[in-house]
C-alpha cells in the first residue's frame, strides 16, 4: 500500500513546479458555452486538405457526427480531426454533397474569438473586408461602377456572390446557409453607401441539391426591384437586365474584357456566346476592323445591340447574330472563314 501511495503522489503535478496545461481549444471552449453544437469528425488523412484552405467539406471526408440531437441544415458545427480535436467551424447541410462549408479555422478563432461560431458577426466582418479590398483596387471609380463585391470562396463566404451595378446590388445565393441569413445579408449590403436597391437571385437548381424548398424560392424571384440598369465598366457603357443570366452581367470577367481591348486593334474578331456583347464591345471600342457576336438568346442580343448605340460605335463594324454556336462554327469551317481573334465563353 505504501508503494501504491508513493506512485500516486509522484504522478500528481506539484503546484509550484508543474502547472496544469489546458488542452482545450478555443473552439471547444466556446462550443461548451452553447447548447447543441455538434462535431463533424473527419476521416483519417482528410484533415490537411481543409487546414490548407479548402472550404468545402464533402460528405465522403466525414467519418462520423457527434451530437444529440443531430445538427440541422444551417447550423454552425465544429469540424474535427480523427482525434476529435477541432480544426475549424462551418455551416452544416444534412443533404448536400458538401456536408460543411468551413468558415473559420481554429487558429483564426484563437486570434479573434469574437467571430467564432457566430455567423452573423462573421458575415458582417467578411463583407466589410470585401468592401475595403475593392476600395483598395479602386472600385468603384469614375470609369467602373459594375464589379463583384463578394466572390464566394474568394472572399471566404462560400455560396454567396454579390455584384454591384451602380446603385443596385444583386445577390446570387447558392447555399442553404445563405438563404437562412438572407435578412442579415440584405441588411449589411443595404448599409453600403450608394446602394439603393437589392435584388435577390437564388440559384434554384443548385439550392434544390441543398435541400431548399423551391416554391418559396420562386416567390422570392417576384419581389419588386429594378429590372434594368445602366453601368460603366472600364469606360464602356452597358445596359444590364437584372433578370438575365446569373446576376445579369458577368462582373468577374472585367479584367478579361479589358485584356481583349488591348489586343483587338485592327483585328477581325468573333465573340461566340456573346451574351450582351461584353467582349465584342471592348474589341470594337479598341479599334477592331470587324466584330461579330453570336448567341442564341434574343433578349441578350437585344441588349448587345442597345449597348452598341450606348457607346456610339459604328454599327457597320460590329454586328450581332442569333445563331447556335456549334452550327455557326461548322458553317464557318465549310466556308473557310477565319478570324484573327476568337472569344469562346459559354455559359456554364
Amino acid at each position: 500500500m505504501q508503494i501504491c501511495a508513493a506512485r500516486l503522489i509522484r504522478s500528481l503535478p506539484h503546484p509550484s513546479h508543474s502547472p496544469t496545461i489546458s488542452t482545450t481549444t478555443t473552439l471547444e471552449h466556446i462550443a461548451s458555452t452553447r447548447t447543441g453544437v455538434a462535431k463533424v469528425v473527419l476521416k483519417k488523412g482528410k484533415t490537411q486538405l481543409f487546414r490548407d484552405g479548402s472550404p468545402m467539406v464533402y460528405s465522403g471526408a466525414v467519418d462520423r457526427i457527434i451530437g444529440r440531437p443531430p445538427p440541422r441544415t444551417g447550423d454552425a458545427v465544429l469540424v474535427a480531426d480523427g482525434t476529435e480535436k477541432p480544426i475549424g467551424w462551418g455551416m452544416y447541410n444534412s443533404v448536400s454533397m458538401f456536408c460543411v462549408r468551413l468558415m473559420q479555422l481554429e487558429e483564426e478563432a484563437a486570434r479573434d474569438p469574437l467571430f467564432a461560431l457566430n455567423m452573423e458577426k462573421l458575415l458582417e466582418r467578411r463583407i466589410d473586408e470585401a468592401i475595403e479590398l475593392r476600395r483598395s483596387l479602386g472600385l468603384p471609380s469614375a470609369f467602373t461602377n459594375a464589379y463583384r463585391l463578394v466572390n464566394s470562396e474568394g472572399d471566404r463566404l462560400s455560396g454567396l456572390i454579390v455584384d454591384v451595378f451602380g446603385d443596385s446590388a444583386v445577390v446570387a445565393s447558392s447555399a442553404a446557409w445563405v438563404e437562412k441569413y438572407k435578412p442579415e445579408i440584405e441588411s449589411f449590403i443595404g448599409r453600403i453607401a450608394g446602394i439603393n436597391h437589392i435584388k435577390w437571385r437564388p440559384s434554384i437548381d443548385i439550392l434544390k441539391e441543398e435541400g431548399i424548398d423551391l416554391p418559396e424560392l420562386k416567390e422570392s424571384l417576384t419581389s419588386p426591384s429594378l429590372e434594368r440598369v445602366k453601368v460603366l465598366e472600364n469606360g464602356i457603357s452597358y445596359a444590364i437586365s437584372l433578370e438575365g443570366q446569373k446576376t445579369g452581367f458577368y462582373a468577374d470577367q472585367r479584367e478579361n474584357r479589358q485584356f481583349i481591348s488591348s489586343i483587338s486593334e485592327n483585328q477581325n474578331v468573333l465573340d461566340v456566346c456573346c451574351y450582351s456583347g461584353g467582349f465584342a464591345l471592348n474589341a470594337a471600342h479598341a479599334g477592331a476592323k470587324d466584330v461579330i457576336g453570336i448567341d442564341t438568346s434574343l433578349p441578350a442580343l437585344e441588349l448587345a445591340k442597345e449597348n452598341v448605340h450606348l457607346n456610339n460605335l459604328d454599327p457597320g463594324r460590329i454586328s450581332f447574330l442569333r445563331r447556335d454556336a456549334t452550327e455557326f462554327m461548322k458553317g464557318a469551317l465549310l466556308e473557310n472563314k477565319s478570324w484573327d481573334l476568337v472569344i469562346l465563353d459559354p455559359q456554364n
